[in-house]
């Protein structure tokens, strides 16, 4: 079975198509600018030349065809006809409460797909047109959709309640919600092969830090309490988020600089965070060089940042009352040396103890980077999110056909 994998954004579209024989990547890639005339589409097929060119495409139908249309080429495709795509996976960010797991796109799905744009404004509207472009061009294929939410409605109401008047949650279903659900997963998954022990014995936190990021805290295989909340915003500093404040901040700023609302709202999205104490960028390569090279505002900033990250760590020991194994993951997680050495240096309590040149190494395989006498193993496992996307609408589909079959 064939899985086209899509992650659509309001004006890109990323891409993967998965042979689940043997879960290989046949070919992968995106596209940007999309309601452009100049829009940008780059197709990465397996053992083929990348392909990269400048088009017009106006709406996510046309990026999908052109998709297709790549896949499909006699030269730069990697299967004959759009026949031989069986099923249709999507990231979908915001599931709710409804979701508590992935399911098959159906006319009900796509309501409560909807439903929730009020709680995912800036990409739940993006995957439903992303949705009805295959739709439209994949008429006969079916669909499933991957909530990043869906992996946190395990924590119990002591960890996504709000101290706040339950009629907020009532109405409006005010509470935590948590995301990169997809990606805490699999990384929990493979340390768990990796170390050779049921994903059901052991505590652990993973780390999933890149320019968005979170910790989650994982017992019995379960995410038991998360950092980010009713949004994305909650929880670590990130590249260009604040995350936790004192939420008298809001108002008192709006005040004191006559801001609005939406002023307010992206100030602490898109010009806080690394971004904002360090001035000079919001990636975190760029921060470290910087203080390597003596600039003290960038030192504040991955100071903050690596404190922060290590006090969530701390508090999610003390609510499963112990830790296993400790888990960095996604761009920076996996990619910075200096983050991981900043985070761990501090949670000798907790019996980390981290193997220096292990920690050096570069590799995109999981891999475990604390020294053969540290009481907590410290791992980098590679996040893939696009797998589990796949591996669950390919688990769907052959749900669907089993009832079909039984039926007839």
């Amino acid at each position: 079975m064939r899985i086209l994998v899509i992650n659509a954004g309001s004006s890109s579209l990323k891409y993967q198509l998965f042979d689940m024989t043997n879960e290989s990547v046949l070919a992968s890639g995106r596209v940007e600018r999309i309601g452009m005339d100049s829009s940008i589409v780059t197709h990465e097929p397996t053992d083929k030349p990348e392909v990269k060119d400048v088009s017009e495409i106006l709406d996510h139908v046309t990026a999908v065809k052109r998709v297709i249309d790549l896949l499909v080429h006699p030269e730069h495709g990697v299967i004959r006809s759009m026949d031989e795509i069986d099923a249709v996976g999507h990231r979908v960010v915001h599931g709710g409460e409804t979701f508590k797991e992935s399911v098959l796109v159906d006319q009900d799905v796509k309501l409560e797909i909807r439903n929730l744009f009020d709680l995912a404004p800036l990409h739940n509207p993006a995957h439903m047109m992303g949705i009805n472009a295959v739709d439209t061009n994949l008429p006969e294929v079916p669909q499933a959709v991957v909530f990043d939410t869906a992996f946190h409605q395990s924590m119990p109401p002591v960890a996504y309640l709000y101290p706040i008047p339950m009629v907020l949650y009532r109405r409006h279903k005010i509470r935590r919600y948590g995301f990169h659900g997809t990606s805490h997963n699999y990384v929990s998954q493979q340390a768990a092969e990796l170390l050779g022990k049921p994903l059901e014995e052991l505590k652990m936190v993973t780390c999933h830090i890149g320019n968005g990021a979170s910790c989650t805290a994982i017992m019995g295989g379960k995410s038991v309490d998360t950092s980010m909340g009713l949004t994305p915003l909650e929880g670590l500093m990130m590249g260009t988020r604040s995350g936790d404040l004192d939420p008298a901040i809001v108002p008192f700023t709006m005040n004191k600089e006559d801001l609005t609302l939406s002023e307010v709202n992206s100030m602490l999205n898109k010009h806080s965070g690394l971004m904002a104490i360090s001035g000079i960028s919001s990636d975190m390569r760029e921060i470290v060089d910087s203080m390597e090279e003596g600039d003290r505002n960038a030192k504040l900033a991955f100071d903050m940042y690596t404190y922060r990250v290590r006090k969530y760590i701390g508090s999610y020991v003390a609510a499963m009352d112990g830790l296993d194994v400790l888990v960095f993951t996604a761009g920076v997680g996996e990619n910075s040396v200096q983050l991981r050495d900043a985070v761990c240096s501090g949670l000798s309590y907790f019996g980390v103890k981290l193997d220096p040149e292990l920690n050096k190494q570069r590799s995109k395989q999981a891999r475990i980077i604390s020294a053969p006498d540290s009481r907590t193993k410290v791992m980098v496992v590679p996040t893939n999110e696009e797998l589990i996307i796949a591996r669950d609408t390919y688990r769907l589909v052959l749900e669907q056909e089993k009832q079909e079959n039984y039926e007839i």
